[in-house]
């Protein structure tokens, strides 16, 4: 018998003595010994049987990702940057329902097959009913962020395995998803796993919530908090309520900060909760605010508030110094003064209604530019519908993009589904990676974006009104001359090119290091050490945007005293050549400083001291502005 058919055989034994009522090993841990109870009395489980993966046919994958095709979206991006910030370490990251079936896998092309043996396979089921203790099913039972490392999981064949999941909660509470980090190494520490653990909770948090506000873009939704500058960020309360001032839905925060339970929170006025009637907090609402404002609640308790949506009274319209310089929204940073050019030429004409392609880079940040686009046309109410054409499998690509009409194949959904070119309607679609998209699917493409009308597998032509973004890191004209792109489809894409640098060429590192440091750290008071910055500043950043996001998310995570050091940092940025800093004569520093003070006077006056209104005409969040503020040691002299 071999060592590894002992090990299996031995875990199978240790498995089966919880039952006769005595805990060793892993059961010695009670929520352990709870799934390995649940396992052997409830389920009916063998620990030693080897038995094929549960997974589910085409068509009814088709139907759960169309369930939670809004999660997936959201999730898509942080499944990405997740993986990225564990590259190298043979990780896989798994998004599932709420019923533990596997929806979306990101993982390293070279390792796909070795997880697929592991029975980690899109459509499997990896409830406890069915593959015993793992991190999925076990955090389905449980409810909360968990491990299951090796010998901890039931049955033996997992054992090699180990798992990092965290629960997804939809806006009322409910079990909508399960976010899972599996390896296959052998020698992981507990160390590395807490590591591990915490990033997979940071990101499960982050889907949920922008899944919240996503969920309930047209009704009003109050974002407060006890501190002003944590309004508007992560760690915020949301609080959803219809015109009549009832609320809809609250996320743990909200519940938290508001006390009671969700239950006696439901349903009540916001008159109720707030020290203010319902139509003096809509007056002070926004279709997107920046500057919050104090808010009571009834048991005297002050709070610092947003609200989204449209003021039920008119609000007196401020002066835009410049109509030409578009205001450029808040979630990107645009300090390059090519990006900023390049955005402004994107602008117009994808207000025209003329096709953009974006060249650049694997993690250049396509998608923010593409979304920030949108953001600031007419169209930014609209829907704004993104399809990466290589992270969907080939045979469901088709589907995502046209939909299909009820009972048009086996097991397909009575009433269909609607595709991303029907979601987009009205809007904006952005196909990222559009040189991995089939050729019969460019052919079907080009036909919609000349006939302006979409038709569902087995359906009718349905009229549609989108801009089209496109944007790939390849180059298309080679694709061409190969014949893996077509020509027509090309040209018809290429309306104006827009290439966008990488980041080691891009002249606002160090701003795009503030502002992402700034988003990541959610209202916590965190520090780049000197060092560091230099660090950051130095690397070439093979992955651009995205692996710089991913390693300041990283290091906010573990960061404990608000200061990130350059001993933390990964090793490969640690060992970056210092690149020589350039010497400025002080009395040239001086004069610097003082025309950016005089110009941050000169705005603050013109704009009677409003914050939000001088950032949004210089183009910076509120958050810098008070930095640059304080640095200079501006102060409004009150009487």
């Amino acid at each position: 018998m071999t060592m590894q058919a002992n090990r299996m055989l031995r875990h199978a034994q240790q498995v089966r003595t919880l039952a006769e009522g005595r805990a060793i090993g892993p059961a010695n841990d009670p929520s352990i010994a709870r799934s390995w109870l649940r396992c052997l009395e409830q389920h009916q489980l063998d620990p030693s049987l080897p038995l094929t993966p549960s997974v589910l046919e085409h068509a009814h994958m088709l139907q759960r990702r169309e369930r939670l095709q809004q999660v997936l979206e959201i999730a898509s991006g942080e499944m990405n940057s997740l993986h990225l910030q564990l590259a190298g370490s043979a990780h896989a990251v798994l998004l599932t329902d709420a019923r533990g079936v596997i929806l979306n896998r990101v993982s390293a092309a070279a390792e796909q097959s070795t997880f697929e043996h592991a029975g980690l396979w899109l459509g499997a089921d990896w409830s406890e009913a069915c593959e015993g203790t793992n991190g999925i099913g076990t955090c389905l039972v449980e409810r909360q962020p968990l491990t299951i490392q090796q010998e901890e999981h039931f049955r033996s064949c997992h054992t090699g395995l180990t798992c990092s999941a965290s629960p997804v909660f939809d806006p009322h509470g409910e079990l909508l998803a399960v976010l899972d980090v599996s390896s296959l190494q052998g020698n992981v520490s507990r160390q590395s796993q807490f590591h591990t653990m915490a990033l997979v909770n940071l990101s499960a948090k982050v889907i949920e919530s922008c899944y919240f506000l996503r969920r309930f873009e047209g009704e009003w939704l109050l974002r407060f908090h006890l501190q002003a500058e944590y309004v508007g960020l992560f760690s915020e309360g949301l609080l959803a309520f219809d015109g009549e001032g009832r609320v809809l839905a609250v996320n743990q925060t909200a519940i938290n900060l508001l006390g009671g339970s969700r239950r006696e929170l439901l349903g009540q006025s916001v008159e109720a909760l707030f020290a203010s009637r319902l139509d003096d907090l809509l007056a002070l609402a926004s279709e997107q605010p920046s500057a919050s404002w104090p808010l009571r609640t009834q048991d005297g308790r002050m709070l610092f508030a947003l609200l989204r949506g449209r003021p039920r009274r008119p609000v007196s319209a401020v002066p835009v110094a410049d109509a030409a310089a578009p205001a450029v929204p808040a979630s990107i940073c645009l300090g390059d003064a090519a990006l900023q050019q390049a955005f402004r030429r994107a602008l117009r004409v994808v207000e025209r209604d003329v096709p953009l392609l974006l060249h650049g880079e694997t993690g250049s940040g396509k998608e923010a530019f593409a979304k920030a686009v949108h953001q600031a046309g007419k169209r930014a109410e609209r829907p704004f519908v993104a399809l990466n054409c290589a992270a969907i499998p080939e045979n469901l690509i088709e589907s995502e993009l046209f939909g299909y009409r009820g009972g048009s194949f086996t097991g397909a959904r009575k009433e269909g589904m609607r595709g991303k070119l029907q979601q987009a309607d009205g809007g904006t679609l952005f196909l990222d990676e559009i040189g991995d998209m089939p050729l019969t699917l460019q052919t079907r493409l080009l036909r919609v974006l000349d006939e302006r009308q979409v038709v569902p597998i087995g359906g009718e032509p349905e009229p549609v009104d989108v801009r089209v973004i496109s944007a790939t890191h390849r180059d298309l004209r080679e694709r061409v001359a190969a014949g893996l792109f077509r020509e027509d489809l090309f040209y018809r894409l290429d309306g104006l090119a827009v290439i966008l640098p990488p980041l080691r060429e891009r002249t606002d590192k160090g701003e795009l290091i503030d502002h992402l440091l700034e988003r990541e750290a959610r209202g916590e008071a965190i520090r780049l050490e000197p060092a560091a910055r230099q660090a950051l500043l130095a690397y070439a950043w093979p992955g651009n945007v995205r692996q710089l996001r991913s390693v300041l998310r990283a290091q906010v995570a573990l960061c404990e005293d608000g200061l990130i050091r350059q001993a933390e940092l990964p090793a490969e940025l640690r060992q970056a050549p210092a690149l020589p800093v350039p010497q400025v004569r002080e009395e040239a520093a001086g004069l610097l400083e003082q025309a950016e003070r005089d110009a941050l006077l000169a705005t603050l006056e013109a704009h009677h001291w409003h914050v939000s209104r001088t950032a949004t005409q210089l183009g910076i969040s509120r958050n810098t502005l008070y930095r640059k503020l304080q640095r200079h040691g501006i102060r409004r002299e009150t009487d």
